[in-house]
């Protein structure tokens, strides 16, 4: 059985290079750790802190879900699956779909989600990407919510944490509008 610890030397491997949209620039794996160790702070289980390392390889980095499989095996993958977007589709589908499918995740799966989007709602608070209006970034905390309202009960306490962090990426973005208005 792999480990955790070979999950994320696999998501450093297949992210180099790669960073946040934020001003600072931060290398995205910095975004990956803090879903695995959300993830573990909730009580996921090592196949959910795998795949949370994991979760944007297929779909960002061009990682098979044959190659998942093969090295962290079927659980994992399953997992990284159900987290991955078709990037074939246009960006509203692919959202809209996030939002259709949520009801339908495993447990591990919907936990991942939800510290996914707790770690975005962090950011878009904490650091926006450059480019993104108030109107963008409300739109994001908007339709992160939704998909996070969709997906199964349970995960009381990141629900809890998610909740929390939108309200305040919430006032921080007025409070930048408010600023440059």
């Amino acid at each position: 059985m792999t480990t955790i610890d070979e999950a994320r030397q696999f998501a450093e491997t297949a992210h180099a290079g790669q960073t946040r949209k934020g001003a600072a620039r931060l290398p995205y794996v910095t975004h990956l750790a803090e879903v695995a160790a959300l993830v573990a702070e909730f009580g996921g289980s090592p196949v959910a802190i795998m795949a949370a390392w994991l979760h944007d390889t297929a779909e960002d980095c061009g990682t098979s879900p044959d190659e998942i499989a093969r090295q962290f095996g079927p659980d994992v993958a399953w997992v990284v699956a159900q987290l991955t977007d078709d990037k074939s589709l246009p960006k509203a589908e692919r959202k809209a779909l996030q939002i259709l499918h949520a009801p339908g995740k495993t447990h591990d799966a919907a936990l991942v989600k939800i510290c996914d989007k707790l770690s975005n709602v962090d950011a878009v608070g904490d650091a926006p990407a450059v480019h993104w209006d108030e109107a963008r970034q409300v739109a994001y905390l908007d339709w992160a919510e939704q998909v996070v309202l969709a997906l199964p009960e349970g995960a009381t306490l990141a629900c809890d944490r998610f909740a929390a962090a939108l309200a305040r990426s919430r006032q921080l973005a007025a409070e930048r509008h408010a600023r440059s208005a």
